[in-house]
């Protein structure tokens, strides 16, 4: 099976798209046709080919490594490693600045001038706060109202308590088998977007509001806001679902 076939007997296995696929990997739709056909002229040359080879297999859940070696074997061979030396010899001479040591007489002059002006401070501010609390009571002055007594204390309202309401959305997720998954949460920011394989469990929070599309329908079990949903889209192709923090609605 050429690389081409491969590639696209994997993607079709996730339950994924050609246009998933690009939107993932960034790579477009022409040029990820065009590899699934064995045809990488597209790339841009050998070296963004295996780049690409990569990011195709990483998405839809393959080891790339055997790949790129069998196109570097159909291309011409794997590119020749720099040597050590070479890597790390600089072209210019690097001009070192001669380390000065420091001026401790300088440093020694400035904080006893600092200590000084501290022990002024000190002096002049605590002469001013005497003067100021020195104060005498006129004669007559009626004294200070006192202070009202504390009414009886309200009897304690009886009654279920109210729950206090949600702060936050909450999403897990489990895989029953392999799919592409992705989250957004507030303002349509990504929390997620990659490939869930079967048994992989993970978990999202958001202030408002969670969206989630899932590749191929009851591949997925979501629990919403400590609820467990099931798996929505059974049988059924792409899932695009959207939570708040009144979610799952209660009857």
């Amino acid at each position: 099976m050429s690389i081409g076939e491969t590639l696209a007997k994997q993607r079709q296995q996730a339950g994924l798209s050609v246009t998933q696929v690009s939107l993932q990997t960034r790579i477009r739709e022409t040029v990820i046709r065009g590899m699934e056909s064995d045809d990488f002229s597209a790339c841009g040359g050998n070296f963004y080919a295996r780049g690409h080879i990569r990011s195709v297999s990483r998405v839809i859940g393959i080891d790339p490594e055997p790949l790129v070696s069998e196109f570097d074997a159909a291309h011409g061979g794997a590119p020749q490693p720099l040597s050590a030396a070479s890597a790390f010899e600089p072209e210019q001479p690097v001009a070192f600045r001669e380390r000065r040591s420091p001026n401790w007489s300088a440093a020694m002059a400035l904080a006893l001038a600092l200590v000084v002006i501290y022990g002024i401070v000190q002096v002049i501010g605590h002469g001013g706060g005497r003067e100021q609390r020195t104060a005498q009571q006129v004669a007559g002055t009626p004294a200070a109202p006192a202070a009202p007594r504390p009414s009886a204390a309200a009897p304690p309202k009886t009654g279920a308590p109210v729950a206090a309401p949600r702060r936050n959305v909450e999403l897990r997720v489990k895989a029953r088998r392999t799919t592409w998954f992705s989250v957004r949460g507030d303002k349509g920011t990504t929390l997620y977007n990659g490939v869930l394989r079967a048994g992989q469990e993970r978990r999202w929070t958001a202030k408002k509001k969670i969206s989630v599309v899932i590749g191929v329908g009851g591949s997925v079990r979501l629990t919403v806001n400590g609820k467990d949903i099931g798996a929505p889209g059974q049988g059924k192709g792409v899932q695009q679902l959207s939570f708040d923090r009144n979610d799952p609605a209660t009857t």
